[in-house]
């Protein structure tokens, strides 16, 4: 669990007051402290690093981000989806798993 201010220090350029822009717009969630800060988990950081990558070394324009988060959301969501569905194939029956492989060919 990390604050505010050392994940800001992670990355070259960020600054607190960008940062918390970041958390307000609901491009990062982290979760509230009990003293009204934040405590950003490993995967708030990740996606401190994305949007950071995004902004600095790709130059996406701020009004961009929204919907680039969105996508990437949508992907990963329907790659969790995907992941569920080999897993249930998996524990079907070897003939039902050869007609969907068989389903999937055509």
């Amino acid at each position: 669990m990390t604050d505010l201010r050392d994940v800001a220090a992670l990355f070259p350029g960020l600054d607190v007051v960008e940062l918390t822009q970041w958390v307000e717009r609901s491009w990062v969630r982290p979760d509230p402290a009990g003293d009204g800060s934040w405590v950003f988990q490993d995967v708030d950081i990740a996606r401190v690093r994305l949007i950071h990558d995004l902004r600095r070394a790709c130059d996406v324009p701020a009004e961009a981000i929204p919907m680039l988060l969105s996508l990437l959301d949508q992907l990963y969501a329907t790659r969790s989806r995907l992941d569920a569905v080999l897993r249930a194939l998996e524990r079907q029956p070897a003939a039902v798993r050869d007609a969907v492989r068989a389903a999937l060919d055509t």
